[in-house]
């Protein structure tokens, strides 16, 4: 009987445990430009692997004119099992300026493909393979072209994208140093440039805010008299993390979708039509997840693109997994959140998807994370063919002095270079 007693009393305890594993907090950390916002969130569920797939080109369907801002019926989580497959790239030679010799179009397809096989399209969409880029020097006085001319020479490649920032209605952009870095000699890039207005809300600036408009015509002939070459152009980046739901805020998830079409159309208007769009999302499952966040999407026709910015751990807890658990987060109190490369892939299939910021936060107690992280983002990329751009957030450290540096570690950085190398991230700029 005490013997019975006991084996009950121990299984007991475990499950104890293991519910209090389950509904654990951790801090968050806010991805944009790696800010850091510590609300407590639940520890995650396993990941359901998404089915796997080619990165064969297909043609992006046009969407109707008269598509609706938000349409398309709820996700519903899968109730098969989805077995994963690994496919298997052979690295390329290191690259030498100019890209590399060798492409691949799918995941067991030979790569031996002329690099001008995969190339961009009016609106920056490889017709194969995925863009590579970064945001080198990040929260440093070195960022620009020293702190991108450091991050290529050590990863051993040029980057297909510049990422950069801009605020306010005060300066220009591009600047005249991001106009060189994407005209370099030999080595041209495409501009990311994020825009934050703060002169007004967001409900003055949809209604036609003087000040902002007036900035918006300035910037329509800035770009019409120096730079014509097509660009990614992010509105407010992680919006998600200002929403205020309170009538007449200003900053109503609604706000947001008619500020950005307003920002859009007015330079469209004005000439500026080299302007690619992006929709960039925090994509943290608690504010994914909120019955408003449906609300932000401005529409089909002012977004070229949908971006997220997601980060992984090195720490057990949460954000600490693979490639897969990066892209398709979720916690333990939203069990019917799919994650968001799954919603968004449902949701807007259309869209190219660009991971719009991405890293790595290195941790002394977990050094060989970053390293084995680079190498599952190899193996698994080919199962999520929306994905078209990958930009790497480089910061020596954020709010927390977190670290998100490629060569944190002599390993990290091989496996980084060994990635980049891949015939998946050759995409050829003309």
């Amino acid at each position: 009987m005490n013997q019975t007693r006991s084996r009950l009393l121990h299984v007991a305890a475990l499950t104890t445990a293991f519910a209090m594993s389950v509904t654990a907090t951790l801090a968050w950390a806010r991805t944009e430009s790696a800010d850091v916002l510590d609300i407590p969130v639940e520890s995650p569920v396993p990941v359901v692997a998404s089915p796997t797939v080619s990165l064969s080109p297909t043609p992006v369907p046009t969407p109707s004119p008269t598509a609706s801002a938000v349409s398309p019926s709820p996700f519903v989580l899968p109730t098969t099992t989805v077995t994963r497959s690994r496919a298997t790239y052979r690295p390329l030679p290191a690259a030498t300026g100019e890209g590399t010799d060798r492409l691949l179009r799918g995941p067991t397809e030979s790569a031996t493909r002329d690099p001008d096989d995969c190339q961009v399209g009016s609106r920056l969409v490889p017709t194969c393979g995925i863009l590579w880029g970064v945001a080198p020097g990040a929260r440093t006085e070195r960022r620009g072209q020293r702190a991108l001319a450091e991050f290529e020479r050590k990863t051993g490649r040029p980057q297909a994208i510049f990422h950069g920032y801009h605020r306010g209605i005060r300066q220009m952009f591009p600047t005249e140093q991001e106009i060189a870095i994407a005209r370099e000699p030999g080595r041209k890039r495409i501009l990311l440039l994020n825009w934050k207005p703060e002169t007004a809300t967001w409900a003055k600036i949809a209604r036609g805010d003087r000040r902002t408009d007036e900035f918006l015509d300035r910037l329509a002939v800035h770009l019409k008299e120096n730079f014509r070459e097509r660009f990614f152009f992010a509105v407010h980046h992680e919006a998600e993390d200002q929403v205020r739901e309170r009538p007449g805020s200003g900053y109503t998830a609604r706000d947001y979708a008619a500020m950005f079409r307003h920002v859009v159309k007015r330079l469209r208007a004005k000439g500026a039509t080299n302007v690619v769009t992006v929709l960039v999302h925090m994509a943290y499952v608690p504010h994914t997840t909120r019955s408003w966040f449906q609300h932000m999407y401005p529409g089909d026709d002012v977004v070229d693109w949908i971006g997220f910015d997601t980060y992984s751990y090195s720490d057990p807890g949460y954000g600490h997994g693979d490639f897969a658990e990066l892209l398709n987060r979720r916690s333990a109190s939203k069990p019917g959140w799919p994650g968001f490369y799954n919603w968004v892939s449902r949701r807007h299939p259309s869209k190219p998807l660009m991971i719009a910021e991405w890293g790595v936060w290195f941790s002394k107690r977990n050094p060989d994370h970053m390293a084995e992280f680079y190498r599952e983002v190899g193996e698994q990329i080919a199962d999520y063919p929306g994905i078209k751009a990958m930009v790497h957030f480089e910061t020596p450290a954020n709010h927390k002095r977190q670290d998100s540096r490629v060569d944190s570690t002599p390993d990290a950085l091989r496996e980084y270079r060994r990635l980049g190398r891949l015939p998946v991230f050759q995409v050829s700029l003309g």
